[in-house]
């Protein structure tokens, strides 16, 4: 075989826990102060509420402090922990492909994120920035962004998951390209006393989740949680490895998929500690970077650990203070068999070490402004790519580095009139790489009636690129050339956003935007060596439009349904895996005694290949049905995912040899959950 480039893709790490329960009380015994009016209410229970109450629900994630949804200068979308429960949702990815305009690719290892249909087939997730509780998820080596079972926390774990969708560079920095996912979880008093949870499903899936909370009602409040997931996958065929020397294309027992993670979180007073660790290793059943077939050896291992101290209190009478220290680590491995005689292992690996901090104050004094002004620094202290054969033992590449950013910015909440407000940001931000850049973000938010918001938007976001995309190379039979003059990428969006509202129980919204994206990074093949490298290779644009209509009948009858229309162009032609229509359906409603159902429905439109294929479009149905106290201590629900067992499949990247890779048919799967 030819060697190829093959991302680095995660080592496991395990050392550290033990001293995890002595952080946990290193805090407790602080001062419980009052409740900020700036603050967000974290004391509220998001499981209990109706939807007319969650659509006049505040946001957090679109200006980092709360206001409310119709004032928030962006298109906001709110996941409560009630929908989780309603859809039976198992991964982020499974919420994410719910919203309005986005869209999910999984390509049997990793699942990727679209958004207004821009998804390159093989990007780690770079464009979006994804948060837990505010504290950057995105690794430092690769930019990814964890959707699927990488994700490293429990859904049963979250109070709600907002979608600040638009460029959000004026206040978070880079990454937040097309959209912030900030996943904010449940204070240990929502979940006091001990949790476990059972799931089941086809394919030889299971999984056990535990939790204990406490409280002493004095401000001091813990909650540590453990869950262990695994997966057997089921054989997938593949026609483009049809022969009796592959096996007839039949990867056997290569989908598997097992998880851990772990969670802690203490709050005393103005503190909150927070750990966190997510550790999947991935079996790889597609051959992908042109290894050998069917061999059981062929596998990834993520593996992730956060550490967070956060602040937050009151400093004047209308002024709050919000500070932060953060520790992160991510390893990656792959194993990766080639396609030689001597089907010789060869090994992937990246380390990524960081830490850093950032404040930022929150001020009402002035009459009829919100201002808001911080700092943010971090220091990525290693960063290094390794790729080797084991035995006889090569080394290809080798790369060791390190960098730091800083941003400093500004945002102004403005009550022009009584039925206007303009919200105006500016952020710096400066990384060692790629040096300086400014990032505005322009609203202006009318009142034309008591009922209707029309809001304008502006703004820019900027993604730098990563170490992988800048020093990946090995030179060889195949291989990867290194660009270290690679530059950042931009985008530029402008949006309408019109919110009509009738009483307190049904919602409209209709959108219109346009993208304008600069300096795009691509992998090309270089003409010279024929190996592939990136490069800033174009300005595609984009334009559409969405809309999404919501109504609650009652508190067990809720609809939201959203419909897409988007075209993408490069150069005047469409990218691939672009689809110009989706369209989604969320409903629940009540059945007999305790049981609820949960309905689900998603329609993807035909989507371009990577070799000039084109896909069919798909409808997609869910079924969840669950208990609501089915005893005093114990629920149960049942799931049917894709319950017309539609055949279908998603572009993948040209690192493997089909153009598509075909999805899961009818799954079914049941999960029961004991509390105390």
């Amino acid at each position: 075989m030819t060697k190829t480039f093959r991302p680095p893709r995660a080592a496991s790490i395990r050392a550290g826990h033990a001293a995890a329960p002595l952080l946990l009380f290193l805090l407790l015994g602080a001062r419980a102060p009052a409740a900020s009016a700036l603050a967000p209410d974290d004391s509220q229970d998001l499981t209990t509420l109706p939807l007319e109450q969650l659509l006049a629900l505040d946001v957090y994630s679109a200006s980092r402090y709360s206001q409310q949804t119709s004032e928030a200068p962006s298109n906001v979308s709110v996941i409560s922990a009630a929908d989780i429960r309603a859809y039976g949702w198992r991964t982020l990815a499974d919420v994410l492909r719910s919203l309005r305009g986005l869209y999910v690719s999984y390509d049997r290892n990793y699942s990727y994120l679209g958004a207004r249909g821009f998804l390159r087939p093989g990007d780690y997730n770079t464009r979006f920035l994804v948060q837990i509780d505010g504290n950057r998820i995105n690794d430092a080596v690769y930019d990814q962004a964890p959707l699927g079972a990488e994700f490293p926390l429990d859904l049963e774990l979250v109070e709600r998951i907002e979608y600040a969708s638009g460029p959000g560079s004026s206040v978070y920095g880079a990454n937040a390209f097309f959209g912030v996912i900030n996943v904010i979880t449940r204070r240990p008093q929502e979940l006091e006393g001990v949790d476990a949870t059972v799931d089941g499903a086809q394919a030889g899936t299971r999984r056990g989740m535990g939790s204990y909370s406490w409280r002493d009602g004095h401000g001091n409040e813990l909650l540590l949680a453990a869950s262990r997931y695994k997966s057997d996958g089921r054989d997938q065929y593949y026609a483009e490895y049809d022969t009796p020397q592959q096996n007839n294309g039949v990867a056997q027992g290569l989908d598997y998929e097992t998880s851990q993670r772990l969670y802690a979180k203490a709050i005393s007073g103005p503190f909150t500690l927070s750990l966190l660790h997510g550790d999947r290793p991935k079996g790889v059943p597609t051959a992908s970077f042109s290894q050998s077939f069917n061999d059981p050896r062929s596998r990834t291992i993520d593996t992730q650990n956060y550490a967070s101290l956060d602040y937050r209190d009151t400093v004047a009478p209308s002024t709050e203070l919000n500070a932060r220290l953060y520790w992160g680590s991510y390893d990656s491995l792959g194993d990766y068999i080639d396609d030689n005689a001597d089907r010789t292992l060869n090994r992937d690996l990246s380390n990524g070490r960081w830490w850093g901090a950032e404040a930022r104050l929150l001020s009402t004094a002035v009459a009829g402004h919100k201002l808001m002004v911080g700092a943010e620094y971090q220091h990525d202290y290693r960063l290094r790519l390794l790729n080797f054969d084991l035995a006889p033992y090569q080394l290809y590449l080798n790369e060791n580095h390190a960098g730091q950013r800083y941003g400093l910015f500004v945002a102004d909440e403005l009550r022009l009139a009584a039925p206007l407000l303009l919200n105006a940001g500016l952020r710096y931000d400066h990384h060692t790489s790629t040096g300086g850049v400014l990032n505005p973000r322009v609203a202006l938010i009318g009142q034309l009636a008591p009922d209707t918001t029309l809001k304008a938007i502006y703004g820019s976001a900027y993604r730098t690129p990563n170490i992988y995309e800048r020093y990946y190379a090995f030179i060889g039979d195949g291989g990867q050339l290194a660009n270290p003059a690679l530059a950042r990428e931009r985008i530029r969006s402008t949006e309408l956003v019109l919110t009509h509202q009738w009483q307190a129980s049904r919602r409209l919204t209709v959108s219109v935007f346009h993208n304008e994206v600069s300096g795009l990074i691509s992998q090309v093949t270089d003409a010279a060596s024929g190996l592939p490298i990136f490069l800033n290779t174009g300005s595609p644009s984009a334009h559409g439009l969405e809309a999404e209509y919501e109504h609650s009948w009652s508190p067990e009858a809720r609809l939201r349904a959203s419909y897409s229309w988007q075209r993408v162009q490069r150069d005047g032609v469409d990218t691939v895996n672009s689809p110009v229509q989706l369209a989604k359906l969320n409903l629940t409603l009540p059945l007999h005694g305790p049981w609820r159902a949960g309905l689900e429905a998603q329609y993807v439109g035909p989507r371009d290949t990577v070799r000039g294929a084109r896909t069919g479009g798909f409808l997609l149905a869910n079924l969840n049905l669950f208990s609501v106290r089915l005893t005093r201590h114990t629920d149960l629900a049942i799931t049917v995912h894709n319950l017309g067992d539609r055949r279908y499949a998603d572009p993948v990247a040209d690192s493997l040899a089909m153009d598509t890779v075909t999805q899961d048919g009818r799954r079914l799967g049941a999960r029961l959950t004991v509390d105390y």
